[in-house]
Parts: C-alpha cells; sequence; structure tokens
C-alpha cells in the first residue's frame, strides 16, 4: 500500500516539474520575444560622446538612456511601449533633445513597462539642476507613466500619451496632458481611447497625426496587427516631438 501510494506521489511531482519547465520556457521565449530597435536608433544611442547636434547620449546608473542637449531647459521621463526595446525610441528622444528636452527613456523589466511602473525612480535626482519636468509613455507605457504621475503628485508639470491612455482617474491632474496618436493606428483600442477622455482634465490636448500609425512613434520595424501609416516614420516623430516641446514651453 505505501509502495503505491510513493509511486503516485511520484507521479504527481513528475507532472508538476514537467509543468513548472514548460512554464519557465514559455515566459523565457515571452519575455524575450521583443521588438528590437532598427539600425537608425542604435546608430544614435551609440553616439555618446555627442553628436552633430551636440546632443550626448548616456546610459545611467540604472541602465536608463539619457539624452542629454547642452543646455537643457526641461526634463521628460519617457516609457516604453510593451516588449519594445527602449533605444527604439531614440530618434524621437533625439528630436525632443535638439529642442532643449533631456530625455530619459526608462529600461523597465523584460521591455514591460506594465510589471515596473516605478522604473522612473531615482531619474530626476540625477538631474538635481532641473526643476521642470515632464513624464510619458508610448502605448503600455503611457499607463504605467499615469501610474507613476498618479502616485508622485506635483513632481511633473506635464504628461504625454503616445498610442496611449490613463487606466487611472487623472481628471484632477494639476498639470498639463497631452494625447497624439496615428490615424492609421489599429494597435490601440479606439472606444478605450475614447472612454478614457474623462480620465485627462478638460483642457487636455488631443492630435491625430494624419496618416499616422502605432509604430511609428518608435524606430523597431512594423507592429504586428498595425495599420499601414501613409506617411514617413520621420515625419511622424517630426510631428510628435514637435507637439511636445510645445507643452514644453508652455509650462
Amino acid at each position: 500500500m505505501a509502495g503505491a501510494k510513493s509511486k503516485v506521489v511520484k507521479r504527481i511531482l513528475i507532472i508538476v516539474g514537467i509543468a513548472m519547465a514548460m512554464m519557465l520556457a514559455a515566459t523565457t521565449w515571452y519575455v524575450n520575444d521583443y521588438y528590437h530597435a532598427d539600425e537608425n536608433a542604435l546608430a544614435i544611442v551609440a553616439e555618446s560622446d555627442g553628436n552633430a547636434e551636440g546632443i550626448a547620449v548616456r546610459t545611467l546608473t540604472d541602465g536608463s538612456l539619457a539624452f542629454i542637449p547642452k543646455h537643457p531647459t526641461i526634463g521628460f521621463i519617457f516609457y516604453p511601449g510593451a516588449k519594445v526595446q527602449p533605444e527604439s525610441y531614440a530618434p524621437l528622444m533625439q528630436l525632443c533633445a535638439e529642442h532643449d528636452v533631456l530625455c530619459v527613456v526608462v529600461k523597465p523589466f523584460f521591455n514591460l513597462a506594465i510589471i515596473d511602473m516605478n522604473a522612473a525612480d531615482g531619474v530626476q535626482e540625477q538631474f538635481p539642476d532641473l526643476k521642470t519636468w515632464i513624464i510619458g509613455g508610448h502605448s503600455m507605457g503611457g499607463v504605467a507613466a499615469a501610474d507613476y504621475a498618479e502616485k508622485h503628485q506635483g513632481e511633473f508639470q506635464g504628461i504625454v500619451f503616445l498610442a496611449s491612455y490613463p487606466a487611472n482617474d487623472l481628471s484632477g491632474y494639476a498639470g498639463m496632458a497631452l494625447s497624439i496618436a496615428g490615424e492609421n493606428d489599429q494597435v490601440l483600442n479606439r472606444q478605450s481611447y475614447d472612454d478614457a477622455r474623462h480620465n485627462l482634465p478638460d483642457d487636455a490636448k488631443w492630435i491625430e497625426i494624419e496618416g499616422g500609425n502605432h509604430a511609428f512613434f518608435g524606430s523597431y520595424g512594423e507592429q504586428a496587427g498595425d495599420g499601414i501609416a501613409t506617411i514617413a516614420r520621420q515625419s511622424q516623430q517630426e510631428q510628435t516631438a514637435d507637439a511636445i516641446v510645445e507643452l514644453g514651453k508652455a509650462l
């Protein structure tokens, strides 16, 4: 009798072990299956000593990427989209930095900002001379940025959503809010996007980029399920940077 029970226990342990191994393999595959930055984005990141526009690119102590102009006037903390390599946003950050916006792209665990919403911790302290900050993110990164902004009331004078919206109530947010989406974005849930308007202040600015899509806010190729952009990636990023810079000047 005891031998039969022992065999049953052994079989159960084997089944549990196999199940755990399968879960580990699936998790490893998932976190390593992400959108990679394109050559243009990686080239910008590689110019660590400063490029032709005088923007220095630095890796901070927490792994975040900083795009530092010679005379920054405001700071911008940015959360990447889900499963998107942070370096993918280098071209957009570069454009903002050319207008004296110091940009920091955080590096969340496994490229998933939604499980690392506090990835912005400690960033501002590394640039103590900057007194004005905005925060934002792309897609799920915007959800994480909104959560962080709510938990750090008064630290950010502006918040930016790129193909994104807040899951929490920021209708009473004291700063300025900006939401930008591409006309041909097929990844963004439009119904949820429209429903979330009540989660932002009444004076929030909403911009739709004609011909833009979801992936063109970054530089990581095409995204599954996305619509086809009818404008150049650079054009979408330039329009986005212009809107962010304008927000910064209004603070």
